[in-house]
């Protein structure tokens, strides 16, 4: 029980039961036959999701539409239809990842060449792995069952609103000695290992949408004006760390492969956001390959580039 005194510190009596409710009543889900979690459960979450809910439906079918101007009304009702279904498969992992061994998630998600990575690839330097939304993206936590002793894989993470399923997160991303850090203290936590001589993975997901104050550079992605957060470059060239872009292929219902293609050396001199630029084409074309396992649901493109923030930004990269 240590972690999750660690993890519900801070929480008041209510928030500590509820969060004990649910993390246990999603761990008793989880004990339940895979059979039953991979093919009743998945096509019922896909029904109430899709066809009762209509969870998100207008985000998703205007996300779909900018994105592939190119495709047919069917061909964008086909992806949404196998988007939802995937959608429902990645609740049912969640919910599988507070009870599933690591010895079985690993054979869920294969890393591909993982010993050459790192024992070669990496070896003796920090890495940031560049993650997206897409496939099953929490398996990644298996990645760090492996770390040998004087390195941490750490997940950078935004806390959730909800008090309650951020504990439930937390607690899920923790379970195969993988660190979740918070946004906001991931340099303290980078400059406190480094000081420690702990060397470290850095997982960060870098699709998601940031704040308006970090809204200062738009990248052309799937056909449309898109804002990063600008913390993979940040990291990556203030404590020269290789990046690498996990490829994720989808082999069947929960089983997947990752790939790292290294998109920064840690030492090359790069103009600014071409860092970003690469992590962005990579993601685009991993979309287009299967492109219903990225997260569509997601308020993306929320915010937009007015005309005048896209002509300074087209002159100063003219000078």
């Amino acid at each position: 029980m240590k972690d999750n005194k660690h993890i519900t510190s801070g929480a008041n009596f209510w928030q500590k039961t509820s969060y004990y409710l649910t993390y246990y009543t999603l761990k008793a889900i989880g004990l339940l036959p895979e059979w039953f979690l991979y093919h009743p459960l998945v096509e019922l979450l896909y029904l109430l999701l899709y066809r009762v809910v209509h969870y998100r439906i207008d985000v998703v079918r205007e996300n779909l539409r900018n994105s592939f101007p190119e495709k047919s009304d069917a061909e964008l009702r086909d992806i949404e239809r196998k988007f939802y279904r995937n959608l429902a498969e990645v609740f049912v992992d969640t919910i599988d990842l507070t009870s599933i061994s690591t010895k079985r998630l690993r054979k869920r998600m294969v890393f591909v060449d993982e010993e050459c990575h790192r024992n070669e690839a990496i070896a003796g330097r920090d890495w940031i792995a560049a993650i997206s939304h897409y496939g099953s993206w929490e398996y990644f936590i298996s990645y760090s069952a492996n770390d040998e002793p004087g390195r941490e894989t750490m997940g950078i993470y935004r806390p959730l609103h909800n008090v309650v399923m951020d504990m439930v997160y937390r607690s899920i991303r923790s379970r195969m000695r993988m660190s979740p850090v918070p946004m906001a203290v991931t340099l303290r936590h980078i400059i406190r290992n480094r000081r420690d001589n702990v060397r470290m993975c850095v997982g960060l997901i870098a699709d998601q949408a940031p704040p308006w104050f970090h809204r200062d550079y738009w990248y052309d992605f799937l056909h449309q004006p898109t804002a990063f957060f600008d913390g993979l470059e940040t990291i990556a060239t203030r404590f020269n760390m290789p990046v690498y872009f996990t490829r994720i292929e989808k082999v069947k219902r929960a089983h997947y492969k990752v790939y790292f293609e290294k998109i920064y050396d840690g030492d090359e001199q790069l103009p600014p956001h071409e860092i970003t630029k690469r992590y962005a084409a990579k993601l685009e074309d991993m979309i287009h390959q299967r492109p219903e396992l990225w997260l569509w649901s997601h308020r993306r493109w929320k915010h937009k580039p007015t005309e005048e923030e896209l002509a300074k930004q087209y002159a100063s990269e003219c000078l």
